[in-house]
């Protein structure tokens, strides 16, 4: 389990143009950070930053596990549960085959992927094939991959989008079920997430 993430005076840039510089922040386990600013700010730049897909100009992330503090990439990236706005699904798989894929992509063997899909409220589209579910429904299963992966720390770019009210008070539920567990949120929004967490403005 994480004990903090901390990222020190970290710069990032997509071409010419410098998105931020010296950004510096920490999250400690149990704690949520909402990530905020204009479209084109650096809000997913940020989030990739954390996950290991792009390298900062300068700065550098911490992670602290135990007793241990790293700023591996790679070992962070074994930590991180993605939810971006691609959502990566097969579209001839059916939903229960896709979730079965990512439980054995990561290696989860005992998981009750029927309890998940009923828990994201896709139990009655397990059989049905991906290319037929709506873009709300999409989610829903990029949710129930995140909670097979069982990773502590959650990267969430807009992770109300594509949502109906019930939805958004499912991802709100989660997100908080997870930070009680000890787990830790960066989230890229325009939305508050409700659960009393830091805000970063960039």
């Amino acid at each position: 389990m994480i004990s903090s993430l901390t990222a020190e005076k970290l710069a990032c840039a997509r071409g010419e143009r410098r998105l931020f510089d010296g950004l510096s922040f920490r999250v400690r386990a149990g704690q949520a950070l909402a990530v905020e600013g204009a479209n084109g700010a650096g809000k997913t730049s940020l989030l990739r930053l954390i996950a290991g897909f792009l390298a900062p100009v300068s700065g550098r992330i911490l992670v602290k596990t135990g007793e241990t503090e790293s700023d591996d990439a790679e070992e962070r990236g074994r930590l991180v549960g993605w939810l971006g706005h691609l959502d990566g699904l097969k579209p001839q798989m059916a939903v229960l085959e896709q979730l079965s894929f990512y439980a054995r992509l990561h290696a989860i063997r005992d998981a009750d992927l029927s309890s998940v899909l009923v828990q994201v409220g896709l139990a009655r589209q397990a059989d049905l094939p991906c290319r037929y579910l709506s873009a709300g429904q999409r989610r829903r299963l990029a949710l129930a991959r995140l909670l097979v992966s069982r990773r502590p720390l959650w990267l969430l770019d807009e992770p109300f989008a594509a949502l109906d009210a019930a939805g958004q008070a499912l991802v709100a539920g989660l997100m908080a079920c997870h930070c009680g567990e000890g787990g830790i949120i960066i989230a890229a929004t325009h939305d508050p997430l409700g659960l009393g967490n830091e805000s970063l403005k960039l």
